[in-house]
């Protein structure tokens, strides 16, 4: 009984690991999904290790963005009416291309647990802004009949009453605009997978979105040239040896 207990004790001594030491590997690749305080996205991540605890990454996200005013409505004086987010002028989409470092706080133990990382980016971003279509009544000579016709909105023509919903969302993709400008992020990392070569993280922090212009979304309140803006993210990906 002794022999097989002694057997047994050194199999075991064998797979556990000597030490906590990371393991060093070369690249990773992750792709995930976030929401943040103004809308929600994608995001795409090419990391390079430059030690077992530092990491170089280069990070592609595009997240809708919207103004903080936006109400939806709906024209109460008709049926199946849709609805609308009255005095919005443009739908906003963001796109960033950053470069940043991710650093490791504590490392995982072997048996597993979390791992914390801090992580900050800077880059170029891109508001994308495409034009709000709406569905417009005009009378006709028939009582209570009218024509629905589908027109960009303008604040200074079209008013509530004669707004019957929203238009195609594919309305306007001709007429896209482009406003460049930067962004920086900030915020922590935490890495739950039981395997090293495999990412699963959830991450958090801040983003902050500066622009040459004011970024016109909505007609009657005040737009800003910035966002600063809160996310929560899901990471999924793998990492390689070489």
């Amino acid at each position: 009984m002794a022999f097989f207990i002694a057997i047994i004790g050194v199999n075991v001594a064998q797979e556990k690991p000597a030490t906590d030491t990371p393991i060093l590997f070369r690249s990773e690749k992750s792709w995930g999904g976030l929401i943040h305080s103004e809308g929600f996205g994608a995001n795409f991540w090419i990391g390079k290790h430059k030690t077992a605890a530092i990491k170089r990454i280069y990070e592609f996200e595009l997240v809708t963005m919207k103004h903080p005013k936006e109400i939806k409505s709906i024209n109460p004086y008709f049926e199946n009416a849709k609805s609308y987010k009255y005095g919005k002028l443009n739908a906003a989409a963001l796109l960033r291309v950053n470069m940043g470092r991710v650093n490791t706080l504590n490392n995982k133990p072997y048996w597993g647990g979390v791992e914390v990382r801090y992580m900050y980016f800077a880059g170029l971003c891109g508001a994308i802004l495409k034009p709000v279509y709406l569905s417009i009544l005009y009378p006709t000579n028939i009582p209570y009949k009218y024509n629905v016709v589908d027109e960009k909105y303008d604040p200074n023509k079209h008013v509530s009453d004669m707004i019957y919903g929203r238009a195609s969302f594919f309305k306007g993709f001709n007429e896209l605009k482009f406003y460049p400008g930067l962004d920086a992020k900030l915020g922590l990392s935490f890495e739950y997978g039981h395997k090293s070569e495999i990412v699963n993280s959830l991450d958090a922090g801040v983003i902050a979105d500066v622009f040459l212009k004011k970024i016109p979304i909505m007609a009657f309140n005040n737009n800003n040239n910035y966002f600063v803006t809160f996310f929560i993210s899901l990471h999924f990906g793998k990492r390689k040896y070489y």
